[in-house]
């Protein structure tokens, strides 16, 4: 998903009306040291020089065949896009001559791990129930493949995708630089299926999309890589599984909830604490009847297990509900916030759209002195994590801190006027269109304001 941060230096925006919006004051000190979000934005200190990182093959050679996918499922899997040289896929070379034709000579590529990094994913249940295919859709079709050898010591979901992350500066004269750095996102989450395959022993059955029958629709498994206690290089292997369960009724009341309920008491008596092995985090249940692609639906229940799931990116605690949106790469999403943190001056007012729980907008509050925070979405689910996500900032965060829900693509400009920093972490459609425009005019808009001025 591309991620984008702009700096900004423009007049102060006007007041907006949002549907909703929530604000926070966090204190290190008096709180007279808190700006007004109306109040001039100091001159934004230059940025840091380029993080580079050595392309040359010859520094460190790495043989293509280390770096094969070697997995049975590659045709009919639609998982995974390229089967070889995965340190080095063919838009790499892409990206690398488009920003040369654009004069941008900082761009930085970081593959992380090629595999063995996804935290999160969605797999579809069809078949019967005593067969059932639990896996990936086959490339162009709703029809579901079966991976049981997909790369992995127990189950691995193999998906290919990367992460473009721009980063805007608007110089003086209004010129945009540009300083991109590309992470590879290429990889796998390790989860226990075993535990999902007594589907026959409970009659439980599997959706049916042509007929809209059936009992289990998706399983969602998210990792937490939380639990500190443990030496980093083991938070993966041995990082606790949320289970969401997305089941084809309305809500509890229905027949089959029994079904539900004893699918998930299977899993917890085989995954949960009272076992040698903790695998299971908590176990939720979601509701959809919908005939459309979308997954999940309004509903939700928790079931098992603990009710709180954290991670930690960016320097904060971040509270991650089943419904929300969270990067399956955690730690190469860690090390994109820590990067672009160096980007964002001291003491700037930052807007960040598309925030989801906030997480980007927040971890720059804590690790930039921030003066002020506003995060922008429209999903009202997500204000519950956000909030909690406050609750754990460190104490030494000094600023103050709003969640708007709103949609960004509705006047637009009055979210980015008054803001030295721009965050634009959009969903896969890409910007909406009127955002876009927005954010191109702002050239034009901070040269009329400064002419204004004079």
């Amino acid at each position: 998903m591309p991620l984008a941060i702009t700096l900004l230096s423009l007049p102060p925006r006007p007041r907006a009306s949002p549907s909703s919006s929530t604000f926070f004051k966090c204190h290190a000190s008096s709180p007279s040291t808190l700006i007004p979000l109306s109040s001039p934005s100091p001159s934004p200190s230059p940025p840091p020089p380029p993080l580079v990182l050595p392309q040359d093959p010859k520094a460190n050679p790495i043989s293509s065949s280390s770096c094969a996918l070697h997995c049975p499922h590659f045709q009919s899997c639609s998982g995974c896009t390229h089967e070889y040289n995965l340190h080095h896929p063919p838009i790499l070379d892409e990206a690398i001559q488009f920003f040369r034709s654009v004069g941008v000579s900082n761009f930085t590529f970081d593959s992380c791990r090629l595999w063995g990094w996804r935290c999160r994913a969605k797999l579809a249940v069809r078949g019967s129930s005593v067969k059932p295919l639990i896996g990936l859709y086959e490339e162009g079709t709703h029809n579901v493949v079966d991976i049981p050898e997909c790369k992995g010591p127990k189950f691995t979901c193999l998906i290919f995708d990367f992460l473009i992350s721009p980063v805007f500066f608007i110089d003086r004269d209004a010129r945009i630089l540009f300083v991109w750095s590309l992470v590879f996102l290429f990889s796998s989450l390790e989860i226990s299926l075993p535990l999902l395959l007594p589907m026959a022993e409970l009659n439980i059955v599997p959706y049916d999309e042509d007929k809209g029958t059936g009992e289990l629709r998706y399983v969602q498994m998210a990792v937490t890589t939380y639990n500190t206690s443990l030496p980093a290089s083991e938070r993966y292997s041995k990082g606790k599984v949320q289970v969401a369960l997305v089941w084809n009724s309305r809500n509890e009341s229905s027949p089959s909830f029994e079904k539900l309920n004893a699918l998930a008491n299977y899993m917890w008596i085989r995954g949960g604490p009272k076992r040698e092995v903790h695998l299971i985090h908590s176990i939720w249940a979601n509701f959809q009847t919908s005939t459309n692609n979308v997954i999940f639906g309004n509903r939700w229940r928790h079931l098992l297990g603990e009710r709180d799931f954290w991670e930690h990116v960016g320097g904060i605690d971040v509270s991650m509900a089943p419904s929300s949106f969270g990067q399956a790469n955690t730690r190469a999403f860690d090390s994109l916030l820590r990067k672009l943190q160096k980007y964002v001056p001291y003491g700037a007012s930052v807007v960040d759209l598309y925030a989801g729980a906030g997480v980007i907008g927040l971890s720059l509050a804590a690790t930039r002195r921030c003066r002020s925070v506003k995060c922008v979405e429209v999903n009202k689910e997500a204000k519950l994590s956000f909030e909690k996500t406050v609750s754990r900032l460190p104490t030494t965060t000094d600023c103050s801190i709003s969640w708007h829900q709103a949609d960004t693509s509705k006047e637009p400009l009055s979210w980015l006027m008054g803001s030295d920093v721009v965050v634009v972490d959009p969903p896969r459609k890409g910007l909406d269109s009127s955002l876009l425009t927005a954010l191109q005019s702002l050239s034009s808009i901070k040269i009329k304001h400064n002419l204004h001025e004079r």
